[in-house]
Order: structure tokens, then sequence, then C-alpha cells
């Protein structure tokens, strides 16, 4: 059973990226699941830090990324929307070139507020950052 209240294809949300952080870094969404979104990240010229490494920032872009557009689905827009209140990011393992994969699930949907952790990977499906952001759930005036 799907926690979604707005459906939405990936191609659908990918739309929404030109001109924007998604758009500039190259985010993808790739699958809206029942109870998950993923999208990946090109390690390149855009998303490495200067040892070539990818950016720690660029991982938490990509985490905030789908936490954010899960946090929106899973609201009764138009009359609430999301806004950060918080996130994390436990740097595992470095990347230097490929995607990587990012996938956002629930810990919390509540009223208030909710709470997404999000799973970096590598190509070799090898864990690359570990994050969590907590979403305030604002109620339009």
């Amino acid at each position: 059973m799907s926690i979604w209240k707005i459906k939405a294809t990936p191609e659908q949300i990918t739309m929404g990226a030109a001109g924007n952080m998604m758009g500039h870094l190259g985010i993808v969404i790739t699958e809206v699941g029942d109870d998950y979104i993923a999208g990946t990240m090109p390690v390149d010229h855009r998303t490495i830090q200067p040892m070539g490494l990818l950016h720690g920032g660029a991982s938490v872009v990509l985490a905030e990324t789908l936490g954010s557009i899960a946090g929106s689905l899973s609201c009764n827009a138009p009359e609430e929307y999301v806004v950060g209140l918080e996130i994390n990011a436990n740097h595992i393992k470095s990347a230097r070139s490929g995607l990587v994969t990012g996938i956002a699930r629930a810990v919390h949907i509540g009223g208030r507020t909710q709470v997404w952790e999000i799973r970096i990977t590598n190509e070799a499906n090898e864990l690359v950052c570990i994050s969590r952001i907590t979403l305030a759930v604002i109620r339009k005036k």
C-alpha cells in the first residue's frame, strides 16, 4: 500500500529540475515505490571536491532533495507543504566516478513533522553516505 498522498512519476518530478539544484547537479529521480523514492547523481566535475572525491555537500544535496520530495508527496498539498528543519549525514565511503543512488524511506510521518532516512550507495551497492532529514509540515493559511 502506497504512503503517497500525491501521485507523481519519476519523469514528472525530474521535469521540475531545470534551473534548480537538482538540474545543476544532474540529479534524476529514477523510481517512486510504494514507500520510497530513489534518485541518482553523477560523480563528476559538478559533484567532486578538489581531491577528486565525491563532495560530502553534494551527498547532502542528494539526500535533502530525495527527503524533501518524499515529504512533499506524503503531505496534504496544496493545504500543506514541508520545509527542512535539520539534516545530518555520515560519509562512510568515497566515490570517484560513476553514479551514486539515494533511496529515501520514511522513519516517521506525523501531522507536524516527518523524518526520512536516505541511504546513498555507489554502483557496487556499497554504502557511501547515510543521512537523516527532519521536515516540518506547514499548513498554508
